[in-house]
């Protein structure tokens, strides 16, 4: 049996984050030029270190990405939402820290 969590995650959360897959890989690269990361210079395990502890870190950056991914829900998805939030908020960055890294990092492309 598979959780409240867990169920939203999948029905909303990934589908959301799917068609918002350009808009967010366009932003971490915005924040890339903004802070002068010369990322094409990591190794493939430094980038997808940096994109880990960059999103999971930096609350600036985390917060927006989860704005972007729950701007998207309706009202009643949105109520849902704040009932398991905190948990949510983790599966976002976990997913968002995995596309990012699957899509950004030099040895994926």
């Amino acid at each position: 049996m598979i959780s409240a969590e867990e169920n939203f995650q999948n029905e909303f959360l990934r589908p959301i984050l799917k068609e918002q897959n350009e808009l967010l890989i366009a932003v971490f690269k915005q924040y890339l030029v903004k802070h002068k990361v010369v990322f094409e210079r990591y190794s493939p395990e430094d980038q997808a270190n940096y994109i880990e502890n960059t999103i999971k870190k930096d609350a600036q950056i985390r917060n927006y990405f989860v704005g972007l991914s729950i701007g998207k829900l309706s009202v009643e998805q949105y109520k849902e939402y704040i009932l398991m939030e905190t948990e949510l908020n983790r599966r976002i960055i976990t997913m968002l820290v995995k596309r990012i890294q699957s899509q950004m990092i030099l040895g994926n492309k």
